[in-house]
């Protein structure tokens, strides 16, 4: 006799669904591949660290691409992944072999932050432990910190932030708090990287209204995630809503937007992108579309001729200035 199949009480597909019995199925983003100490395709080295050590641990993957040159400190990269705020980590293929391709590109030095999900842990767990791990890799600006890939190899006047969809708001939003004189970190983020931000608001904008399916998909993400303010006006989800902070004290010089054209989100990136540049904030601010493409494409097949650019773009990005190597 076939077993009977646990009732669905709700479903955030394709993410995931939650049965009535209490168990969170998720359906993407499950995977898990190891660290390695030399990626054959890409030299890059990485290694899994825990970052805080109590209930609510937090922890995160390290990359050091292949070294040229014993003294020469890099970029540091902290990287916050995507997947809705409730599904994915830095351990899957899909984070990992990007990083490893995305650090190989760049020569950066990357940290990608494993923080909680919902629903069982709602926002604002996620940015929590964010900014948990980003004060953890500040903690080593003085090169003595618990890290030695950090003390040794990272250039903390070059410390940038970025993100793919939710990993972007992430970012945003600890650039947010980094602008406050009251609660910034004691470094200085030099340039924030936001890829296909999920950004959002309760009034439609631009071309959002012609893909009906992709819209209420989108209306319910943050609701879930964030039951105890399910506004999708709540300013860390929509950054130009009425009562958000103003973006002229986003604590960073550099801002690039990455969009794509199918990607219902990409007519947020853009609106942010203008208010960025009309506020007041003393920056520069930049941003690139992809032709033909949807969200978080580059993530699934980063040989394409589209992802290349992208990820070269971002390399661009983080060592504009470099010195060049002796």
């Amino acid at each position: 006799m076939e077993r009977s199949r646990p009732e669905v009480e709700f479903e955030l597909l394709p993410l995931l669904r939650i049965h009535k019995n209490g168990h969170v199925e998720r359906l993407l983003g499950t995977d898990f591949v190891p660290a390695a100490s030399n990626d054959p395709l890409t030299g890059v080295s990485s290694k899994d660290i825990t970052i805080v050590h109590e209930t609510n641990s937090i922890s995160a993957r390290l990359y050091l691409p292949k070294l040229s040159s014993a003294n020469r400190k890099l970029p540091l990269l902290v990287y916050f992944h995507g997947g809705g705020f409730c599904i994915s980590s830095p351990f899957t293929s899909n984070y990992h072999n990007y990083l490893n391709t995305l650090v190989a590109e760049a020569n950066v030095i990357a940290v990608s932050v494993n923080y909680r999900k919902a629903p069982e842990n709602p926002i604002p767990a996620a940015y929590e432990d964010s900014w948990a791990a980003l004060q953890w890799v500040v903690s080593h600006c003085n090169n003595n910190g618990p890290e030695c890939w950090l003390n040794e190899h990272a250039d903390f006047e070059r410390l940038f932030l970025s993100g793919e969809s939710a990993g972007a708001n992430i970012a945003h939003n600890m650039a947010v708090v980094a602008g406050d004189p009251e609660f910034g970190p004691s470094v200085h983020i030099l340039g924030v990287a936001l890829v296909h931000p999920y950004f959002w608001g309760s009034d439609p904008i631009g071309s959002e209204a012609a893909n009906p399916e992709a819209k209420a998909a989108t209306d319910r993400l943050w609701p879930f995630v964030c039951p105890s303010n399910p506004d999708n006006d709540d300013p860390r989800v929509n950054p130009l809503a009425a009562d958000a902070p103003s973006l002229v004290g986003l604590g960073c010089s550099r801002v690039l937007i990455c969009v794509a054209e199918k990607d219902v989100l990409k007519d947020r990136g853009w609106l942010y992108y203008q208010e960025l540049g009309r506020c007041g904030w003393i920056g520069v601010v930049e941003i690139t579309e992809t032709d033909g493409e949807n969200h978080a494409f580059h993530i699934y097949d980063l040989q394409a001729e589209k992802a290349r650019d992208l990820i070269k773009r971002l390399a661009a990005f983080f060592n504009r200035d470099m010195p060049p190597l002796l």
